[in-house]
């Protein structure tokens, strides 16, 4: 309500008294207790600018405010070929689980008798919910759900499906049951909802953004080392000219005290391992192992690096 009277601020200061329809209830008792804290105090010193009076809406009545409040649901348009570049990540990934490989076998085949020897009794019970389409696996539920991607054990896959879904400006930084919500509307893997909780609940972005009922923390800035290269922060750095070797991108490592800087140029395809080969090679080949790295929530620094 006090958004959008400093909003309006300009047509409805000196009018004539004008109505607020709200589906907040509490809004006209609010000014009418005993005890106000000192934001209630200061809102109260604001309103006391405008000739107004509170009316309650019930919430389904109150349909055109609602609306323009809400994010909208989207239907998501079925598609009859796969472009994205995850799915292709995620077909080579298919050769270096072994369960996968095992479903990838067309059922009654001799390859398929053989690798199913060595499936679990649990996931032979459950081979008619797996179906191969355009060489990806897809599980499904119930017969009447849409079948689902089955995502291979890689955890840089599976962070960057997550990333994708969750961080970028599309996903919104979501909390767990909408970001599960929307991964499991096209990926599946096993312990899927605890991926989607651990992933949400350790998002620095969202941490930072989300509404408390408690007071937070004042900022606090990080300790000054007290040597050369014992913390050192990094980054990636994307969307450069291609140089001959193919490379769009640049990861660099700064040490916090000195800010002396180690640059290497990298594909924007790059992923833990290689940033981790990175780092042995520029920093711990010639400064040893630093004892606190500063980094933001890349896949490629939450995974196997």
């Amino acid at each position: 309500m006090k958004y959008a009277l400093v909003k309006f601020r300009v047509h409805l200061l000196g009018s004539k008294p004008f109505l607020i329809y709200t589906d907040h209830a509490s809004l006209r008792t609010a000014t009418q207790s005993p005890h106000l804290s000192q934001r209630i105090v200061r809102w109260l010193s604001f309103f006391a600018e405008y000739n107004f009076e509170v009316k309650y809406k019930p919430g389904q009545l109150n349909v055109v405010a609602d609306a323009l409040s809400c994010r909208p649901n989207y239907e998501l348009a079925p598609v009859t070929t796969v472009t994205s570049s995850v799915f292709n990540l995620i077909r080579a990934a298919y050769a270096h689980d072994d369960i996968c490989v095992a479903l990838l076998h067309a059922p009654g085949s001799e390859e398929f008798k053989n690798s199913d020897k060595e499936l679990s009794r649990r996931l032979r019970a459950s081979l008619h919910r797996y179906t191969l389409d355009g060489e990806l696996l897809y599980y499904s539920t119930d017969p009447e759900d849409a079948p689902r991607v089955v995502v291979p054990h890689d955890e840089d896959l599976k962070n960057r499906i997550l990333y994708e879904v969750h961080d970028t400006p599309v996903g919104g930084h979501l909390g767990r049951e909408n970001t599960y919500g929307s991964v499991s509307t096209m990926y599946w893997w096993p312990k899927l909802y605890k991926w989607v909780g651990t992933y949400v609940r350790t998002c620095e972005t969202r941490q930072r953004t989300k509404s408390s009922p408690h007071a937070a923390a004042p900022l606090a800035s990080l300790s000054v080392p007290t040597g050369c290269w014992q913390s050192i922060s990094m980054d990636f750095l994307f969307g450069l000219p291609k140089d001959k070797a193919g490379n769009t991108g640049v990861v660099v490592f700064v040490d916090r005290l000195s800010k002396m800087a180690h640059l290497a140029a990298v594909p924007d395809t790059i992923d833990g391992e290689g940033r981790a080969l990175l780092f042995l090679d520029r920093v711990f080949r010639q400064h040893g192992l630093p004892e606190a790295i500063v980094s933001d929530r890349d896949p490629r620094f939450t995974a196997k690096f």
